[in-house]
């Protein structure tokens, strides 16, 4: 380990990396500031010149402008509502209202330009519908022809009674 005094070029610490020359005088005044178009003559900065951008609203780059584009479209109410009475039938009444809520909402929706969507659930409410209606009449000839065989059976087997019995 060697000594060096501080008043030393080196300095009290050492000279850093090695090889690398240290000024031995800092530069006077301020730096050259460089004209523009007339490269390698400097010129002092004037007094009140701002370096930095204007305050205010923050400058953005420029982005595409998109179009307008309307709001997505909805599902028309009427729609909904015919396709759940058509899945609930509720005593046979709801299959007719899904057959009339169908009906309404697929003209509702065509007449929306494209505003409103759901013609594939007013589709279903009306088939449900009348899936429903057909079950109901399907029924209802069954009770009144069935009815109608049992009445007449019963009479016959009521008749054969009483013709046996008079003998």
């Amino acid at each position: 380990m060697s000594f060096t005094p501080p008043n030393s070029p080196e300095g009290p610490y050492g000279s850093g990396a090695e090889g690398q020359q240290w000024p031995q005088q800092p530069p006077s005044g301020p730096p050259p500031v460089e004209s523009f178009g007339q490269p390698g003559r400097a010129t002092p900065q004037t007094y009140g010149q701002n370096p930095y951008p204007p305050y205010g609203q923050p400058q953005y780059p420029n982005y595409p402008q998109y179009a307008w584009q309307p709001p997505n479209p909805t599902t028309n109410g009427m729609a909904i509502a015919s396709l759940v009475l058509g899945i609930l039938w509720l005593y046979w009444i709801g299959s007719v209202l899904a057959i009339i809520f169908g009906y309404m909402a697929r003209r509702q929706i065509a007449e929306s330009g494209g505003r409103e969507q759901g013609g594939g659930l007013a589709t279903a409410g009306i088939v449900l519908g009348w899936i429903g209606v057909g079950v109901l009449v399907f029924i209802f000839l069954a009770v009144v022809v069935g009815g109608g065989l049992l009445a007449g059976s019963a009479l016959a087997v009521r008749g054969k009674v009483l013709s046996a019995s008079r003998f």
